[in-house]
């Protein structure tokens, strides 16, 4: 798949989600932007990406590290990732492998294409479409020095109650975008992940 009408991202961190146990958030950022695409993904695939991030060599081989022996014995090799569709709240990614016959997309879940993408060291895109429905602006000056930031798992602060965590359902489509504004201002990424779901769902 042509990634001309697409964005390149980078990790920016991974942290643990409050509101939904076991689940994780994480941010991913525009090369050259500053536009923040936060994704809630599971334990699993947030340790996986985790260790490779870390260097970490674990005893036995991951699944995705399984999938990267598996395709570098059978001569495939990784050209990108790209997360290609959002459908209600929910992201969808592609898999872009070169055989030696032919180049081919495997469907997948972002966590796990993530996982794999950074054994694999290619490149994540992200459609043009998803980026203008799901993408967040920051208002932090990016580091401009050239040199790539490290990906940090920072903890987002929580800008509301935990009473309110819950019921987003009981709010204003004005209340929710003034919500949005002040989390993403805040860099609460879990927050402003489900605010913006919440919106799209009634949009």
């Amino acid at each position: 798949m042509s990634v001309e009408n697409a964005i390149e991202l980078e990790i920016i961190g991974l942290t643990a989600n409050h509101s939904q146990s076991g689940s994780f958030t994480l941010v991913l950022g525009e090369v050259e932007g500053n536009r923040r695409l936060p994704i809630i993904i599971g334990m699993f695939e947030a340790q996986a990406i985790a260790i490779e991030l870390e260097k970490i060599i674990p005893n036995r081989p991951m699944t995705h590290d399984l999938f990267k022996s598996f395709a570098t014995n059978f001569d495939f090799t990784l050209d990108h990732i790209l997360i290609s569709d959002m459908r209600e709240g929910v992201f969808y990614a592609k898999i872009i492998c070169q055989g030696p016959f032919k180049k081919v997309e495997i469907d997948a879940r972002p966590s796990d294409a993530i996982a794999i993408a950074v054994r694999f060291e290619v490149p994540v895109y992200c459609s043009l479409p998803v980026m203008a429905e799901a993408s967040m602006e920051d208002t932090d000056d990016r580091d401009t020095s050239g040199a790539p930031e490290k990906p940090q798992s920072r903890q987002m602060p929580s800008v509301e109650s935990k009473k309110t965590e819950g019921s987003l359902k009981n709010f204003s489509l004005d209340k929710l975008n003034q919500m949005l504004d002040k989390a993403i201002k805040s860099e609460d990424y879990e927050r402003a992940a489900r605010l913006r779901d919440e919106i799209n769902r009634r949009n």
